[in-house]
């Protein structure tokens, strides 16, 4: 099922790619393949480059596959005419782990790769030990967007048929130019780590570079499976997993970047998470934004590192 390119050396990174009907999905993968697993999921736009920071870090006996989600990165585009929706990144992180033939592994996902990886993990929660959320919620609560959701719904097919429709060609830029517009429309991203996800999320053409991501892919909340309350306490009843839910006291507080100084969702879902998963959800916030564990990955890694460590020897 899947093509090893380069040895997978303890703390040494090689390069994977997985066999899916669309085309592969690529991955990363850091440590021992003997060790724990731990799968990381990336956020919107960005890539599997966005945990290289991170992962030295963290203890080096656990084996991290950071993948790239489909439409991003290495990975495959969908075949014409299939949208981008969030279940289907979901089915995308149950096909990699058959893959890998994982019977129960981490999940590490960082903002709407904490979204996907909090439904897997509630979808197929025999199969998850620990979910790590980096300035996300393990679902998107539909608190006050119910009379958008078909508002985003309608948007998103309107901006697939128009791309469909669309025979502009890919925009080329100079690396320079490509940085520039990349920090401007990503705030929260540091110059360095600009450069990392843009390493994996572009393609060298002849007279420049050309961002690879599918164009098909739009705003995330064309894409999200927003929640009401009442399913999100189904949801995270069926959890069997610890959670471990860091928040960037300067990060997101809203999808849509709108009326984030509002907490009182992040507050409903931590007082859900709490009293439905006791002991095994653990909060807390450090100083940094959206990106905190790109630009200043030191600030979460302990905490990080603990957290695997302690739930692991709660198994034994």
């Amino acid at each position: 099922m899947g093509e090893w390119v380069g040895g997978c050396l303890l703390g040494l990174t090689s390069e994977m790619k997985l066999a899916v009907p669309w085309g592969h999905i690529a991955a990363k993968l850091w440590g021992s393949q003997q060790g724990p697993p731990v799968l990381c999921l990336h956020g919107w736009l960005d890539n599997a480059n966005s945990f290289d920071r991170l992962i030295p870090l963290l203890p080096k006996d656990f084996h991290y596959v950071a993948m790239d989600f489909g439409g991003h990165g290495l990975s495959s585009h969908y075949s014409p005419g299939l949208p981008y929706y969030q279940q289907n990144f979901v089915i995308e992180v149950q096909r990699v782990v058959a893959a890998l033939k994982w019977n129960r592994f981490s999940i590490m996902g960082h903002s709407f790769g904490g979204i996907v990886g909090g439904m897997y993990s509630c979808t197929f929660p025999e199969m998850v030990d620990k979910l790590i959320l980096l300035d996300t919620l393990p679902c998107a609560l539909d608190y006050k967007e119910l009379e958008n959701l078909l508002t985003y719904k309608r948007g998103m097919i309107e901006h697939m048929l128009q791309i469909e429709a669309s025979q502009k060609p890919q925009r080329v830029l100079s690396p320079e130019e490509m940085l520039q517009g990349f920090l401007k429309n990503n705030s929260h991203v540091g110059e360095e780590c600009a450069r990392l996800l843009l390493q994996r999320g572009t393609t060298q053409v002849a007279t420049g570079l050309v961002l690879s991501r599918d164009r098909r892919i739009s705003l995330p909340e064309h894409s999200i499976d927003f929640v009401s309350r009442d399913l999100l306490v189904h949801f995270i009843r069926k959890l069997q997993a610890h959670v471990l839910l860091i928040k960037a006291m300067q990060g997101f507080y809203n999808v849509r970047r709108e009326n984030d100084a509002d907490k009182e969702a992040l507050n409903l879902v931590k007082d859900i998470l709490k009293s439905v998963l006791k002991e095994w959800f653990q909060y807390t916030e450090v100083p940094g934004n959206h990106y905190v564990h790109m630009n200043q990955p030191q600030r979460v890694a302990g905490i990080i590192g603990s957290f695997l460590k302690s739930s692991t020897l709660n198994q034994l």
